[in-house]
């Protein structure tokens, strides 16, 4: 659990400054659980640069609550938690300033937005919080008041937790949970992840990851892992200390997600998955008369392939669907072996390309069609599907046919602003299989829209 918190004070010299408001969200990683926002009276005058910089005058705060008079709910918001916040140590600093005068040692463990943000964001020229969020196109309410200035250190957070494909972040504090010495049933896992799509990460008593996966519904895939009595279901049944997750809401982006983190993380369960999962292709070969013949083969890297699956049943099953949509012929696409002419034609179904019945020219017309429906060579392109929530989308950037990566957004401005776009983009690596996977999803899905640029 981590407090996200930020602090004005009266300003002045080191250490002798008092508090005048303080804002703490307790984010569980995915959501906000639980918020204390407040004024504070501290008894002494506030700074007029202070009070011309955040609004908040002494007369504002003759009635607000002193420092001892929060400082319990304070404990409570925070304990057990890592504190957030950008430029950490102020704000940490100025809490135990507060507590020492009360005779209280507070101690935390924090984290810095702003260091944080140099690592995952070393793009941006500017690491101030009012530029950074107006950079990544995060909306901001009460600039230089606590709670306006902690919402948007928590959207910042969140963004940055997104960010971390090591998952450096989520390491560090299950590394903290396992000093605590707090080891979770099973049980209790699985009843403290949600019924939705996204990525979940197997832990070790170390942090470290053992297994990476993704469903369509996660509790119930991890239960799976749970009660499985595979060879390697007990193997993480026997390693494994917690389960943290990314909901994605978009089977896509888990698919994509999936793919690239395994490679960066290669969790010692995910062997199989280190490697190219798509073993068949589909190339496109004009025989001696002329027709262009989809065909099915085993993967060949010099050839220039369509699309590419992960076996031969799936591979069959799309051709039979691409054969149907764009009025193709079944023994030109391999389906149907045959010296004379296919089945569909003497059903009706095939108007007689496999016996010259139609003009080669004319043919290779449908079979070009489906060809640039699949391929986004040289274009751009945003694939736009479902969020994690009931308002936000998310998209996947391809640009010159490369695919750049996924953002999540909740304000149209962010997607057609190119460069918000590009800030808030999650940078991923173009590879084959993320070009299959793409294309696959923009073959099967009735729910994404696509839209050039």
């Amino acid at each position: 659990m981590y407090a996200i918190l930020d602090i004005e004070t009266t300003g002045g010299q080191f250490n002798e400054e008092g508090i005048t408001e303080i804002a703490i969200y307790k984010f569980d990683g995915h959501e906000v659980v639980d918020q204390f926002i407040s004024l504070v009276n501290p008894e002494i005058p506030i700074q007029p640069f202070v009070v011309k910089l955040t609004g908040i005058n002494n007369e504002m705060l003759r009635s607000a609550p002193k420092f001892f008079e929060v400082a319990k709910r304070i404990i409570e918001m925070t304990n057990d938690c890592v504190i957030v916040a950008h430029n950490a140590s102020f704000d940490y600093r100025i809490l135990r300033t507060e507590f020492r005068r009360l005779g209280y040692d507070f101690e935390a463990r924090t984290l810095c937005t702003v260091e944080l943000s140099k690592k995952l964001l070393p793009e941006q020229p500017s690491h101030s919080l009012g530029k950074l969020v107006r950079a990544l196109g995060i909306p901001m309410a009460d600039r230089h008041r606590a709670s306006g200035d902690a919402m948007a250190t928590v959207k910042l957070f969140k963004m940055l937790l997104d960010k971390d494909l090591e998952k450096e972040i989520v390491k560090d504090f299950i590394k903290l949970e396992v000093e605590k010495g707090i080891a979770p049933k099973l049980l209790d896992i699985i009843a403290s992840l949600p019924s939705t799509t996204g990525i979940y990460y197997i832990h070790n008593e170390k942090g470290n990851l053992v297994y990476i996966g993704k469903s369509l519904n996660i509790k119930k895939r991890v239960n799976q892992h749970f009660t499985g009595t595979t060879t390697k279901c007990k193997k993480i049944q026997a390693e494994v200390f917690t389960v943290t997750y990314d909901e994605t809401g978009s089977e896509l982006i888990a698919l994509l997600k999936e793919s690239q983190e395994i490679k960066i993380n290669k969790p010692i369960h995910n062997q199989a998955q280190r490697k190219s999962i798509f073993q068949l292709a589909l190339y496109a070969e004009k025989d001696e008369k002329g027709y262009l013949n989809l065909k099915l083969q085993k993967a060949d890297g010099r050839k220039k392939e369509i699309t590419s699956f992960t076996s031969l049943q799936e591979g069959k099953n799309a051709l039979f669907r691409i054969t149907s949509a764009y009025n193709l012929c079944q023994k030109l696409t391999g389906l149907y072996v045959t010296k004379t002419n296919c089945f569909q034609y003497s059903i009706k179904e095939c108007d007689g390309a496999c016996l010259g019945q139609v003009p080669p020219e004319e043919y290779n017309i449908r079979v070009q069609g489906f060809i640039d429906k699949i391929s986004f060579e040289n274009q751009n392109m945003l694939l736009i599907d479902k969020g994690r929530t009931i308002n936000e989308r998310s998209a996947v950037l391809i640009e010159n046919g490369i695919y750049k990566g996924y953002a999540f957004y909740d304000l149209n401005y962010q997607i057609h602003n190119i460069e918000i776009l590009k800030n808030i983009i999650i940078p991923m690596q173009n590879n084959r299989d993320t070009k299959n996977i793409i294309q696959g999803h923009v073959r099967k899905s009735k729910t994404l829209k696509i839209i050039k640029f």
